[in-house]
C-alpha cells in the first residue's frame, strides 16, 4: 500500500489485493492445509527456500492480509498475528529472550502484562525489573545490565492511562543497545504510531479498539525494521546465528528486515502455536474498517465524560489526558495531538466502598473484563484486572484501592452521562 494514502483510507484498502475475478471482501482461508504436486515443493517450504502456505498454524492467506494490514497502519514491514495480545507481548520479548537475559519495563502496565513478566517469564529464567516510566533517564538506565535485551512500555497505560513519553525511552533504550517494545493498544495506530518516534516493535492488543466489538481475542506484533540486529551479533545469537531446527539458516542473512517477525513465526509460532483462527481475523478485519470512525467518536466522547466528572462534587479525581491540567496532558498533545483513547480512570472521594455501590448502580454501562469495546463498560481493576497484585505492585502500577476504569463506547455521549449520573446518586 502506498505510504501517500491516510490511515482512513489504509483501514479499508490494506491488506487484501484481489487480483481479476477473486472475492472484492477479504475471504475466510478456513482449512488448515494447503496443496502442493511434488515431494520437493513441500519440503521446499519446510526449509524456508519458497514462500508458501502449507499449515495454517504457521501461516493463513486470511491472517496474513489482516497482518499486513496492520503493519501498514503502523508503518512496520512486517507483522505477525497472535491468539491473543498476551501472546504477542510473550513473543515479542520471547523472540530476543532466552534463559538467563533480563528484561526492562514500565511498571505502569496492563496487570497481565506485570504477572506475564515478573512471574512467568522469571519461571523461564528471564527476569525484568519494573521502573517508573516517569522517572529520570539516568534513574531508568540504572536498571539495565549486561544481559538486558529490550525495553517495554505501553503508549497508554492500562489502567493507570500514563502517557510514555517514547523519545525519552527510545533514546533510553538505544543508549543499552537493545530494542524498544511498545504495547500501542489504547492509542491505537490512528492516534499515534510509536515508530515515528524512535519504538522499534509494536504490539497490540488486537481484542481491544481494532476489533471494537468484543467478538475475536487476538493479539498483533509489527516490527519497524529499524533495529539492527547485526550491529549486536553477540547480544541476540538467536537471529544472528545460525539455527541448527532450519538447517542452520541465519535469519538476518537470509531474511533482512524481515528477520525479527520470520522468526518469531517460523520458530515461536511453530512451536508454541498461539495462532488466531481465520474466522477472528476476519472479523478482526472488519472492525479495521471503521477504526478510524470508531475512535474519533470514542475520543469525542470520553472528553465530554471526563469533563462532567471532574466537576461533579463527588469525584476526587480524574486522570485523563485529554484534560489541561493532567499530569500527562503536554506528552499528549505532542503524541496524540488528535486524541488518546476512550478510557478514563477516576475515584470516588468516598473511596473503594462507594466505587462499588456506583458500579452496581450503573445500567448503561456493564460492569465486564473488557475494555475499548463500542459499548461503554466499566471494571475495578483492583478487584479485576489486577487482582494479583499486592499493594505496593499495586502502587508500582499506579493502580489505587477505589480507582474506577471507565471504557467510554460510541453511544450517544448524552446517555452515557446521564447513566453516570443516575449511578453517582448512589456513590
Amino acid at each position: 500500500m502506498s505510504q501517500n494514502y491516510k490511515i482512513e483510507t489504509k483501514c479499508i484498502q490494506s491488506g487484501w489485493k484481489p487480483k481479476k475475478g477473486e472475492p472484492r471482501v477479504l475471504p475466510i482461508y478456513q482449512s488448515t492445509t494447503f496443496k502442493y504436486d511434488t515431494t520437493d515443493e513441500m519440503g521446499r517450504l519446510f526449509d524456508l527456500q519458497d514462500n508458501g502456505y502449507f499449515y495454517t498454524r504457521l501461516q493463513n492467506p486470511t491472517n496474513d492480509a489482516v497482518a499486513a494490514k496492520i503493519a501498514d497502519l503502523e508503518g512496520g514491514v512486517a507483522a505477525m498475528l497472535t491468539s491473543s495480545g498476551q501472546a504477542a507481548n510473550f513473543y515479542a520479548a520471547f523472540n530476543i529472550c532466552e534463559a538467563g537475559d533480563h528484561i526492562v519495563s514500565a511498571s505502569t502496565i496492563y496487570g497481565g502484562t506485570y504477572n506475564l513478566f515478573g512471574v512467568t517469564m522469571k519461571k523461564l529464567g528471564i527476569e525484568c525489573t519494573f521502573v517508573d516510566s516517569d522517572a529520570s533517564e539516568e534513574e531508568i538506565s540504572r536498571a539495565f545490565r549486561q544481559n538486558t535485551k529490550l525495553l517495554f512500555a505501553e503508549t497508554i497505560a492500562n489502567p493507570a492511562l500514563v502517557v510514555l513519553d517514547i523519545e525519552k525511552f527510545a533514546r533510553i533504550a538505544h543508549a543499552h543497545q537493545v530494542p524498544l517494545i511498545v504495547d500501542n493498544t489504547f492509542a491505537t495506530p490512528v492516534n499515534c504510531r510509536p515508530f515515528e518516534w524512535g519504538a522499534d516493535i509494536v504490539t497490540h492488543s488486537t481484542t481491544k479498539y481494532m476489533d471494537g466489538h468484543a467478538m475475536q481475542v487476538g493479539g498483533a506484533i509489527v516490527d519497524s525494521g529499524n533495529f539492527d540486529w547485526t550491529a549486536y551479533k553477540e547480544k541476540y545469537p538467536g537471529l544472528t546465528a545460525p539455527d541448527e531446527s532450519y538447517h542452520g539458516i541465519t535469519y538476518t542473512e537470509k531474511f533482512g528486515k524481515a528477520a525479527y517477525i520470520t522468526k518469531a513465526t517460523v520458530q515461536l509460532m511453530r512451536d508454541l502455536g498461539s495462532i488466531p483462527s481465520p474466522q477472528n481475523c476476519f472479523l478482526l478485519n472488519v472492525g479495521l474498517e471503521t477504526l478510524p470512525l470508531r475512535v474519533e467518536r470514542h475520543c469525542y466522547n470520553a472528553q465530554k465524560v471526563a469533563e462532567y466528572l471532574q466537576a461533579h462534587p463527588k469525584v476526587d479525581c480524574v486522570h485523563f489526558a485529554g484534560l489541561p491540567g493532567d499530569t500527562y496532558y503536554e506528552l499528549a498533545q505532542k503524541y496524540m495531538p488528535g486524541g488518546t483513547c476512550g478510557v478514563i480512570s477516576f475515584e470516588l472521594k468516598d473511596g473503594r466502598e462507594a466505587a462499588v455501590r456506583f458500579m452496581d448502580s450503573l445500567r448503561l454501562a456493564a460492569i465486564v473484563t473488557h475494555v475499548a469495546d463500542a459499548r461503554t463498560s466499566v471494571l475495578h481493576p483492583a478487584s479485576h484486572t489486577h487482582r494479583q497484585l499486592n499493594d505496593q505492585q499495586l502502587a508500582e502500577a499506579g493502580v489505587s484501592p477505589g480507582m474506577i476504569r471507565f471504557s467510554v463506547g460510541i453511544e450517544h455521549v448524552e446517555d452515557i452521562i446521564a447513566d453516570l449520573e443516575q449511578a453517582l446518586k448512589n456513590a
